[in-house]
């Protein structure tokens, strides 16, 4: 239902915008602008989403192969003590807790193009478990927000645009991204758990939340010993082992259980390209409302008043440059990939403004596309408390990348 209100509200916004420049300011082309901005993020999103048919068949057939094989079964039972603990929901030993973990293992390495095929098959299995195939069940919103902050430990893309862009060192926002991500996580996971009165005290969810802490400070000791070609190499190679790994894995699998891997992987691709399909008007929808933002000068409003407010509590004034990003980064992925490069390109790859906008980008997923790319694949209509639950950790993210980046770069 929020969704229904944001959609609303960008695109009111957006006309009002464009009504007060015509008559107060005389530019009347600014209609035109708001409109062409709705034929090319239209186009965009059908780009996207016909963008995600091969990979999407892909990977979901490797998936079908891993779940006939009884792979994906396997990594649930590894997970189960602590997911079940924030699945109450799903019954124990459920092939759904193997496919989400490798999905946000995915995400974890910074593998979107695989990431977002295994997400799509975990609300597909989930969406079997819900009672209201028109409402979001606890267990998605769990899943959803997860994704949404958008865990990193491996930002090789964004290292790879610094190093293009002439940065002298293009790993250095390794760790900021590194803390900012894990606390947007985090908090995104404990508002959940609040709003859906799952107990935060139970022994297995504090100690593997401890694990996760202690695992991610030993990431940090293990980078700094690194130079930023062989952290920028070793991550890259530590992603492509892995998920090679897990694919040879599934294929040999199967064939020890006598399992059909070919016709196990047509079968999968074949739910890939419908799959691809159905997210088409979803996809549309929130680009064409965040386009209709932007080219309305409704966004530029919001910056320069967020830069005045700056300013007025003592803080760098750089730093409000980064505000756009911020803002981009949960309603349009590409967008905020836009204002990064665009930050570093005027002011430099090493400049306060310039990192603060890669740690922004590498910290947080983008909410609105993951919120309308996986609810919309099964056809969610009520989100419930998803959308807060994500801002929170959107929120949680931002004010981390702001506390550190001065730190570290200051």
């Amino acid at each position: 239902m929020i969704l229904n209100y944001i959609w609303i509200a960008l695109i009111l916004i957006a006309v009002l915008m464009g009504l007060v420049q015509a008559l107060w300011f005389g530019q009347t082309d600014i209609f035109t602008e708001i409109l062409n901005s709705t034929f090319t993020n239209a186009k965009t999103g059908f780009e996207l989403s016909l963008g995600l048919t091969g990979v999407l068949a892909l990977w979901m057939g490797i998936m079908k192969i891993g779940e006939r094989a009884g792979a994906v079964n396997t990594l649930g039972k590894g997970v189960a003590p602590f997911f079940t603990r924030i699945f109450p929901d799903i019954p124990k030993d459920h092939p759904v807790f193997g496919t989400m973990l490798m999905n946000i293992a995915a995400n974890m390495l910074g593998l979107d193009n695989a990431a977002t095929p295994m997400g799509l098959k975990a609300m597909e299995e989930l969406q079997e478990l819900n009672e209201d195939k028109t409402k979001a069940s606890n267990a998605m919103i769990m899943f959803v927000v997860l994704g949404a902050s958008g865990l990193t430990l491996i930002p090789t893309t964004i290292m790879a645009y610094r190093a293009q862009l002439g940065a002298a060192n293009p790993a250095d926002v390794f760790l900021p991204i590194l803390i900012a991500t894990y606390a947007a996580t985090l908090v995104g996971l404990i508002s959940v758990c609040v709003a859906q009165r799952i107990r935060l005290t139970d022994r297995v969810v504090l100690l593997t939340l401890a694990g996760l802490t202690g695992l991610v400070g030993l990431m940090v000791w293990g980078a700094t010993l690194l130079s930023p070609d062989q952290l920028s190499t070793v991550s890259a190679a530590i992603a492509a082992i892995l998920l090679l790994g897990v694919i040879c894995w599934f294929i040999l699998q199967a064939m020890t259980k006598g399992v059909n891997v070919y016709d196990a992987f047509i079968d999968g691709a074949k739910g890939g390209f419908q799959t691809a399909v159905g997210i088409i008007p979803y996809l549309i929808a929130i680009l064409v409302a965040v386009g209709m933002f932007r080219a309305s000068g409704a966004m530029s409003l919001l910056e320069s008043g967020l830069g005045w407010c700056f300013s007025a509590c003592g803080w760098n004034a750089d730093l409000a440059k980064a505000v756009p990003t911020a803002l981009m980064k949960p309603l349009s992925g590409s967008g905020a990939r836009g204002l990064m490069l665009e930050a570093m390109t005027t002011y430099g790859a090493d400049s306060l403004v310039g990192r603060l906008c890669c740690i922004l980008q590498g910290t947080t997923d983008t909410t609105f596309y993951v919120l309308a790319v996986y609810f919309g694949s099964v056809n969610i209509k009520e989100t419930r408390h998803a959308v807060a639950c994500c801002l929170i950790a959107d929120l949680a993210g931002v004010i981390a990348a702001f506390a550190i980046a001065p730190i570290f770069f200051g």
